[in-house]
Order: structure tokens, then sequence, then C-alpha cells
């Protein structure tokens, strides 16, 4: 389908599943993640479970690759992760074989870019549902018509919130070598988040911390809050990255209980007031 701006989408790639792969999940690299996200929580430092966020390790290629699949080749180097939606039905869980795939299943067009939706799914040796993730890919410049296919969920953030304390705030600091720590267990080389010249070659202010590794931060900032003694009753986890965090940044978690076992937060940097890294967060706990 030809975009506003000439370019060509690969419609036909929309809802159709990619090829699927399995992944051998190793004790030590769970524990290695939970280590490299500064993650506290005692089964995930033991290697009972992995860590929430550790769901996207197996699918990190496949994800990127269904997600380009539908898109045209000047755009590809344009994309950012704009938003991010666990469903996490059980824990992934150390020795186990997991199998994944993905398929992209919308594109929408925005005023600066067009947005891709990829849908993932992980499954367990009895071929039970581990968890589902939606991923959202914006394309900076990218011209798109209207909308095709199907959009991620939705977690939009009420602002009446902010006019009552939140029920718990969380204080955290990434460390300098932050980056370094996340990107071997993580299987995420890229330079923005480990050679400071190529990032700000890119217009980036330096190294910036993994958007993954963001959210692995709130993830543990939530259960160890909400559920610290079983993190596996952590269901649902949704969040938009709004701007990059830096190394050594103190972030600040603002948590409100909206309903019975449903949180709304929001997570500043201290770069300036009201710089937010995360908006629009949404977590889930059974």
């Amino acid at each position: 389908m030809a975009s506003n701006d000439g370019t060509e989408f690969d419609l036909s790639r929309l809802d159709v599943w990619g090829e699927e792969q399995q992944f051998k999940v190793e004790r030590d690299q769970t524990i290695a993640y939970a280590e490299a996200t500064n993650d506290p929580i005692r089964q995930h430092l033991d290697g009972t479970y992995a860590s929430p966020v550790f769901a996207v390790v197996p699918v990190t290629a496949m994800m990127a690759d269904a997600t380009l699949s539908v898109v045209p080749d000047e755009l590809m180097m344009r994309i950012l992760h704009g938003e991010h939606d666990f469903r996490f039905h059980r824990p992934i869980v150390p020795g186990e074989v997991l199998t994944v795939r993905a398929k992209p299943i919308g594109i929408e067009g925005k005023s600066s870019g067009a947005v891709v939706t990829t849908l993932i799914e992980t499954r367990g040796e009895s071929d039970d549902l581990v968890n589902e993730q939606y991923f959202i890919g914006f394309f900076r410049g990218g011209g798109f018509d209207g909308t095709v296919g199907t959009l991620s969920p939705q977690h939009g953030f009420d602002a009446a919130l902010r006019e009552r304390n939140p029920d718990f705030t969380v204080v955290q600091q990434f460390d300098e070598d932050q980056t370094f720590r996340y990107s071997e267990p993580a299987g995420d080389p890229m330079p923005i988040h480990l050679d400071d010249e190529f990032a700000k070659e890119m217009g980036l202010p330096g190294i910036i911390i993994h958007g993954l590794c963001t959210i692995a931060f709130t993830s543990h900032a939530l259960i160890r809050n909400i559920s610290p003694e079983d993190p596996s009753r952590l269901k649902r986890l949704a969040v938009r990255l709004s701007k990059p965090a830096l190394p050594r940044e103190t972030i600040t978690t603002n948590i409100w209980r909206t309903s019975e076992g449903t949180y709304a937060f929001e997570t500043a940097g201290d770069e300036k007031p009201g710089k937010f890294v995360i908006t629009d967060g949404l977590a889930e706990f059974a």
C-alpha cells in the first residue's frame, strides 16, 4: 500500500505468523538479567523465576524482524520503541524450552510518522501460553494514511490521579555501567547504549539506557511494593516510553491504586521537572 509520501508498506505481511523458534532458558542468564537490572526480588536473583521483562529476551530478534517486515527499506533505521504491553500468564522457569513466534498486526499513520503494532506469543513445553507481548514501533517521518489491521490495547493515564498523593513512590538510580551490564544478558548490543560517540552522532546526549531496562526497573518497583513474596501475581505491565533515561540518572516512579489489583504509574527522570521516561503505565496483579 502506498503511503502519503510515496513509500510502500507491505500489507501482505499483516496478521501472518513468522516461523516458530525455540529458546532454552538458562538459569545463569535469568540471574544475570536480574542482576543487570538491579532487581532485588529474591525469586529472580536465586533463579526460581525469570524476571518479568526477561520475557523479551527470547523474542528480541523475531520481534524486530516481524515489525520491519511491513516497513519500507528507507524507514527501517528510523524505528523507536514507542510502547510495550506484557501479558503474563505464568512466570518463565529456568531450564524450560520455550516456543516463540511473532506477527505484525496493525499500521497507523500519525502526523509525525507511522506506528506498527506487533504481537508476540511465548508458549511452554506443554503448549501452554506463557506470555503475550504487544510491541509498538514508531517510525519517524514515515507517512501512512489511516489505520489498517489491529492496534495495540489502550492503557492511558488519568491525569486526575495527580490530584491525590500516590500510594507508592519509588526512587531508583541507574548505575554508570548499567548499559554494559545489561547488554549481554539481554542480547541487545545496539551501539547507542554502548558507544558514547556513536550515540552523539545519532543526535543523543550520549549513551542512553535500554528502554527495556527502564521497564524492568519499574517492574520490580511495582512488585516489591505490591506483591514482594509472590512476583508471579503480576499479570500485565504496559508502558509508553516517552524519553530515554541516562546512566547515573535518578528516576522516580509514582504508583496509584485505581481498583482491586490495578495500578497506574508514571516514571520521571531527574533532568528537569516534568521530564517523564515512562508515561501511561498500567500494572495488573492477580
